[in-house]
């Protein structure tokens, strides 16, 4: 019997830095509400979806920082949206700017969650992969500067049982990296959540710009297929506070085919019914790890001493 898990991409479209999260919230309720409309079990919400895409602003308080990250989840901003999960009984996964405390240590990641279908938070990922820079760059058009409001997770990429399946996470610019997915097939999973807020424009390779919307589902499309499994992107998209930002949030299967694809820059649901036993058609053949990997000559994977 076929295991089917029917997933919902719920793309945002921009948020503006003075929108508030109570209104945030809303727009995610009603994708939500959709979602559940077409009977999925699960629904994915983007990278740090609470709120616009703040590092591309240089800003010198830490306090003006802090205000964009979440001390607390659920919290009371958030809290509508766990309850309406809960009278749905619909499973979601969610991504934000994690404040925490850790012995005594204050940490902030970029995170993502993964709530069951009665709002239990199963299972949470910190964004490894940071992009950007840790300094004031002021000649670009707009800074990224996850590598200075942000620690790099310190965990290992991990996989939840829930949906019937094995689910794991990753978040924007993870999903450029191939140890990625192979990582997280390693340990089992069948289908990944991965959002992102991706500017059109990238400074340092303006040569590029034409290219992202290719290379976000080629990157996608690669894991998939040579991974055997089901992967979910979710974009936030459009027209950001002047920055704009790809979307073309998509479901594609372990053939690595799209089966499903946004086709505006808004608030937008796509969903898909996943059989995740079709993870099997890639995993017993042309990408059967026991009979076909060679890890004993991969050296080189797990080097920390080469240059590039």
């Amino acid at each position: 019997m076929a295991r089917v898990v029917v997933v919902g991409a719920a793309q945002l479209g921009p948020i503006a830095r003075e929108e508030t999260r109570a209104e945030v919230v809303s727009r995610m309720i009603a994708l939500m509400e959709k979602a559940a409309s077409r009977h999925c079990d699960v629904v994915a919400f983007p990278e740090l979806a609470l709120t616009t895409f703040f590092p591309r602003w240089f800003m010198e308080d830490q306090a003006d920082v802090d205000a964009f990250f979440e001390k607390s989840m659920p919290n009371d901003d958030v809290a509508p949206l766990f309850a309406r999960a809960r009278e749905l009984k619909i499973g979601f996964s969610l991504g934000y700017g994690e404040l925490t405390e850790i012995d005594g240590v204050t940490h902030r990641y970029n995170t993502t969650i993964i709530v069951d279908k009665a709002g239990n938070i199963v299972h949470r990922y910190r964004k490894i992969h940071l992009p950007g820079h840790p300094e004031h760059e002021p000649w670009r058009p707009f800074q990224h500067l996850e590598k200075r409001y942000f620690e790099p997770g310190p965990e290992p990429f991990s996989a939840a049982s829930v949906f019937g399946g094995i689910f794991g996470q990753a978040i924007c610019n993870d999903r450029r990296w191939p140890e990625t997915y192979r990582e997280l097939a390693l340990r089992g999973v069948e289908m990944v959540l991965i959002g992102y807020n991706t500017p059109v424009h990238y400074p340092l390779a303006p040569e590029h710009d034409h290219l992202q919307c290719f290379h976000n589902h080629l990157s996608l499309q690669a894991g998939a297929y040579q991974n055997g499994m089901w992967v979910v992107g979710i974009a936030k998209a459009g027209k950001e506070e002047g920055c704009d930002l790809i979307g073309q949030s998509c479901i594609i299967a372990p053939t690595g085919e799209i089966v499903a694809m946004a086709g505006t820059l808004g608030d937008e649901l796509i969903t898909y019914d996943c059989d995740l036993d079709r993870c099997l058609e890639i995993r017993k053949n042309i990408f059967n790890f026991k009979l076909h990997r060679r890890p004993e000559l991969y050296t080189a994977l797990t080097s920390a001493n080469l240059d590039g």
